[in-house]
């Protein structure tokens, strides 16, 4: 007996539900946890009916044009159908109604609850109420006997109970049952139901089997099992004939029986093996529909009663024999007449399979392991002793295999995800947010008393709280600093309309509407700063300014599932293609709707297995983030080339399976998700307003119990969160620098922590994989670390690393240096020219950037080798010669490193920064190499020599003897001054490369001037620790004293005529110039 499965549909909330047919078969209806009754025009119903009962419907049932529920205000309802009109009150409990049931004849309802007590109302007379009371405990169902006499209860005191209505007695009771606290706790709700039309037999569900009994001596007839079936049986269902009886399990597992024959027919699971709950058979049998406790129907469509069909099918199997015969006459054909009804109603489907029919089946038939024992087959023989092929007597026996049934048998296709708005709750409810953000709630009412819109901001400053009549349908919505923007589906006479009220307008006009083109509607809308988008249904995306001017549109890749946006980034998330076995194929794509429009990513978008998307937005900070069904966060890596990291999963915080959070924002500083309880349910009613829950970032590492992980976690956490900054950096937006070095600072002492740990664990590879991560401040502290606690090999490894950083640092400043000279740094070193003036007040006009400083050795920078050498100054006699001329020719990354190297073990006052943050933020903290003081030093002394350039006549000596050949050190004598005076004493290794620096280049003339520094430091570092002492202390002794003596001559000659001028002297001479000024007011 073949049986199609449909794909299920989404109903309602997660929880209990209940479905049944009305009586032409035409409507399905369903009830569950959102207090809503659904009525279905089939399962492919995109836009179902619905009711509003309550704010939970546990139980309903149909006849005759009347539709009774229980709900949770402890009454049961009538409303009329399909109308859905109220009708009144039927009765009322102390607690909640668990089940409902229509007589046979509809004149009377049968109503159960955990109040312990079952009422029999009669549906014309309210006051005609019969109460039956004897059981213990919460009542699980109840069912009328289909002549009206006699009705069947079932209750959580492990009890079932026969009644005779009129006496309102017992007439049996057995004790079959678990016992149980309460209908929620119960291991199942023993749905029993009597064999119509005649009421032979009561079906019970007992744990995983379902006994029958016979009506009126009440003795156990039979046992209905299967295999399959391995948890209890919740519910069970009789087919309209009698012959058939549908029972499904907690499991997930629908299993049907021919009574008469005692065989299991049909056999299905459900596809995500949830909970059936509820069982209802079409008026002509031919269907089930079911649903689950996830609030999902689904339906079996081709479910009929073994003998009806066997004539034709004989038929059929007479013809399928005939053809198996023309290949192999000598074969009786038995294995294949078993499997003719299943494969010849869709001969078309299985033509281009290349093997015969016969093989295929022989196959399929010894393989399956549903097929039934030789007992089954003669007892199908037994019953069909009338047919003329005994082959096609055992066509029910073989149709449970329920993989031989479609040709396809791979995954199947998963229903795509609806479009929605992120913050909002479902549209069919009547009262419900449409949207609740960081700015402010929108909250819509459709009901008789009122059809209107609640706009409500979170700051008042922004906005009054406005109410809109709802007159144009508005369905989504979206509320930002600046406008409120509503869109509304079109109908036969209208189209769908985009409606904005822009209440930051200056003018009188506040408010703009627009009209779609007919057939297209409104899928989604969001609003950014200055400009709104609309998601069409065409799929178009259409972009609006504030003040309503059309910009660009453009065709979306897939069909739109949500929009969001955050100042000028826009984030599409849309239908990539189709998932399978519950999965979503979604992707997203992230713009930039600012003066630089671009496509930021275009990638699929992540999801946890068998769930859909129920948030998507953008961090307080501007990070995309996405919710998930199952409750994970994830938020966009930029550093990780655009991946998306789990960063919360809210459910490990809930209390109960049922319960929920609602997420409507996540902030990254403070790192914080807010999101709104639900209890048992997966969204919050609109009253009472419900209150905001703050839940934290947790990286899911591993083994984060141990002291180890959660430092793990907090590192990296640390680090995802800290990567806005340079997205706000580069995005022209204030970077709060007290929250960014807050974060640097939180990151290096983790590393730190870590590098601790190690040691104590004695992991010193460990250790060294964390100085790898470390800036090079940081690794001079693991180097004092690792020195106390005698380890100086790791100690010698690190200093290694801490020579490394510090190479890199001075490479990358000194190639910033260079491409920022890169224009003039040859003409400055032959004459005066105008290009080193615009150098200089280029650097003047960066000075405020902390990082854009002079280096006091870039002068030297581009000279090659031969002219930085330590050659002495050739003049004339009558030439004037300059005093304060330094034999140094090193290279402007010379005293940084050599100060590097000199002070590793000395820095204890350093910043804690982050290296590659220090690359990118242009920031005072993130420059741990050079004091910030020394940066203004060097720009004053550059205005000091600008100013001399330009008023020769303010200067008290010049220089007319003329040029030498090499026209060199014309310019040299002017530029000495600002790089000897103002700067740092040399040190020994600035002092020992000096006047080594010939020698490595007599060694090494190919060497650029970054391999001549390295090569310097690797000899200077091999020298005997007496000797760099030295040679610091010869750095110390004259270079030092002698730089800050040396002063102007007052008359012209030669090197005879040079002296030394007292301090008394110096301090006379420097307040006459300017530039003395300028360089006396930095130094002081």
């Amino acid at each position: 007996m073949p049986c199609e499965k449909k794909p299920m549909r989404y109903g309602h909330s997660e929880g209990h539900t209940e479905v049944c047919f009305d009586d032409s078969g035409k409507f399905i209806v369903t009830c569950g946890n959102d207090g809503d009754v659904r009525i279905w025009e089939g399962l492919d119903d995109d836009d179902p009916r619905f009711i509003t009962v309550g704010e939970k419907a546990h139980s309903l049932a149909l006849k005759n044009g009347k539709l009774v529920t229980a709900s949770s205000n402890n009454t049961v309802q009538i409303h009329t159908f399909p109308e859905g009109e109220p009708d009144g009150i039927l009765t009322r409990f102390t607690t909640n109604a668990t089940h409902v049931t229509f007589s046979r004849s509809g004149s009377r309802v049968a109503a159960a609850s955990s109040d312990f007590l079952v009422k029999v109302v009669a549906l014309s007379d309210s006051s005609d109420q019969k109460t039956l009371r004897g059981h213990e405990a919460p009542v699980l169902s109840v069912t009328f006997d289909p002549r009206d006499q006699l009705l069947a209860s079932s209750s959580c005191d492990g009890s079932v109970v026969v009644w005779n209505i009129e006496e309102q007695s017992q007439v049996t009771r057995w004790t079959l049952l678990k016992k149980s606290s309460d209908v929620s706790n119960a291991k199942s709700l023993c749905r029993l139901a009597f064999q119509p039309p005649s009421g032979k037999l009561l079906a019970v569900p007992v744990e995983e089997k379902v006994h029958l009994y016979e009506r009126d001596t009440w003795s156990h007839v039979t046992t209905l099992s299967d295999d399959l079936i391995t948890q209890p049986v919740n519910v069970v269902c009789w087919s309209p004939c009698g012959k058939l009886l549908a029972a499904a399990s907690v499991g997930g597992v629908i299993a049907v029986w021919d009574v008469g024959s005692k065989v299991c027919v049909e056999r299905q699971k459900h596809e995500k093996g949830f909970t059936v709950c509820a069982l209802a058979f079409s008026p002509c049998g031919s269907q089930i529909a079911y649903t689950d406790t996830e609030g999902c129907l689904g339906l079996l469509e081709g479910v009929s009663s073994g003998a009806a069909p066997d004539r034709s099918k004989s038929a059929e199997s007479a013809a399928a024999r005939d053809y198996d015969d023309l290949f192999d006459e000598d074969e009786d054909g038995l294995m294949d007449e078993g499997e003719s009804p299943l494969k010849r109603p869709r001969p078309e489907e299985e033509e281009p399979i290349p093997s015969t029919g016969r093989v295929r089946n022989r196959a399929a038939f010894l393989d399956d392991d549903n097929s039934l024992d030789t007992g089954s087959l003669k007892l199908g023989a037994e019953r069909f002793p009338d047919e003329d092929d005994g082959g096609s007597s055992i066509a029910p026996p073989a149709a449970p295999p329920v993989s031989l049934q479609p040709v396809y048998d791979g995954p199947m296709p998963t229903p795509p995800q609806r479009a929605f708005q992120p913050g909002s709750t479902p549209a069919h409810l009547t009262h419900r947010f449409m949207m609740w953000n960081s700015v402010g709630i929108i909250r819509a009412y459709n009901d008789d008393q009122d059809n209107a819109v609640d706009i409500e901001f979170h700051d008042s400053a922004v906005h009054h709280a406005m109410h809109l009549s709802n007159t144009l349908g508005h369905n989504v919505a979206d509320i930002s600093q600046e406008a409120v923007l509503l869109g509304c589906p079109g109908t036969d006479e209208l189209a769908s309309k985009l409606q904005c009220l822009h209440f930051s307008s200056w003018d009188n006009h506040k408010d703009w509407l627009v009209d779609l083109p007919r057939g297209e509607d409104v899928r989604a809308v969001c609003l950014g700063v200055g400009w709104a988008a609309v998601a069409t249904s065409a799929p178009l995306l259409r972009l609006f300014t504030s003040g309503g001017l059309q910009r660009e549109v453009f065709s979306l890749s897939g069909r739109v599932v949500c929009l969001s946006a955050h100042g000028d980034q826009l984030c599409v998330v849309y239908h990539r293609g189709t998932g399978f076995d519950g999965e979503q194929c979604l992707g997203v794509q992230l713009l930039s709707l600012g003066r630089r429009r671009r496509q930021i990513l275009d990638q699929p978008l992540p999801l946890s297995p068998r769930s859909h998307l129920s948030w998507m937005g953008f961090s307080a900070e501007g990070t995309p983030c996405s919710v998930d069904s199952e409750g994970v966060v994830r938020m966009l890596n930029r550093s990780l080339g655009n991946t998306w990291t789990p960063v919360c999963n809210t459910r490990d915080t809930c209390k109960s399976k049922s319960d929920h959070y609602w997420v409507i924002g996540v902030h990254e500083n403070p790192p914080q998700i807010r999101c709104i309880p639900c209890k048992g349910s997966r969204f919050p009613p609109t009253l009472p307003r419900p209150a905001v829950a703050v839940l934290p970032f947790k990286i899911p590492l591993c083994q984060t119990s141990t002291e180890k992980g959660q430092m793990e976690e907090q590192y990296w956490r640390s680090v995802l969160l800290h990567n806005h900054h340079s997205f706000l950096s580069v995005s022209g937006y204030a970077v709060d620098q007290d929250a960014l070095s807050h974060s640097l600072k939180e990151q290096q002492e983790l590393l730190m922590k870590m590098f601790a740990l190690s040691c104590k664990l004695e992991r010193e590879f460990r250790c060294v994989e964390l100085a790898e991560m470390m800036p090079q401040n940081l690794v001079t502290l693991a180097i004092k670390y690792a020195s106390r606690s005698r380890r100086m090999a790791l100690a010698e490894r690190l200093s290694k690393i801490a020579l490394e950083k510090a190479q890199e640092d001075q490479e990358e400043e000194h190639e910033e240096e260079h491409e920022e000279e890169h224009s003039g740094e040859a003409a400055p070193r032959c004459s005066r020219q105008p290009p080193e003036d615009e150098d200089e007040e280029e650097d003047l006009e960066a000075e405020p950037q902390p990082r854009k400083r002079v280096n006091p050795f870039a002068k030297d920078t581009a000279a090659s080798p031969e002219k930085v050498s330590l050659k002495p100054v050739s003049v004339s006699k009558g030439a004037r010669s300059n005093p304060f001329k330094v034999s140094s020719g090193a290279s402007p990354a010379q005293p940084r490193i050599a100060n590097v190297l000199d002070n590793i073990p000395h820095r204890k006052s350093a910043p804690l920064t982050s290296s590659s943050a220090s690359k990118t933020k242009k920031s005072p903290v993130l420059k741990p190499l050079a004091p910030r003081a020394k940066s203004k030093t060097q720009t004053l002394l550059q205005m000091s020599s600008k100013a001399n350039t330009k008023n020769p006549e303010q200067r008290p000596i010049e220089s007319p003897a003329p040029a030498s050949p090499e026209g060199a050190p014309q310019s040299a004598p002017q530029s000495a001054p600002q790089d000897t005076e103002n700067k740092r004493p040399q040190t020994g290794f600035q002092l020992w490369l000096e006047e080594h620096r010939k020698s490595i280049l007599a060694e090494n003339p190919d060497l650029e001037e970054t391999d001549v520094i390295k090569e310097a430091m690797g000899r200077f570092r091999s020298l005997t620790a007496e000797e760099r002492l030295s040679w610091t202390e010869r750095a110390k002794g004259p270079s030092c004293d002698d730089a800050k003596k040396r002063k102007r001559p007052e008359e012209e000659g030669g090197d005879e005529g040079r002296r030394e001028e007292t301090p008394e002297e110096t301090s006379a001479k420097k307040p006459k110039t300017a530039a003395a000024k300028l360089s006396a007011f930095a130094f002081n």
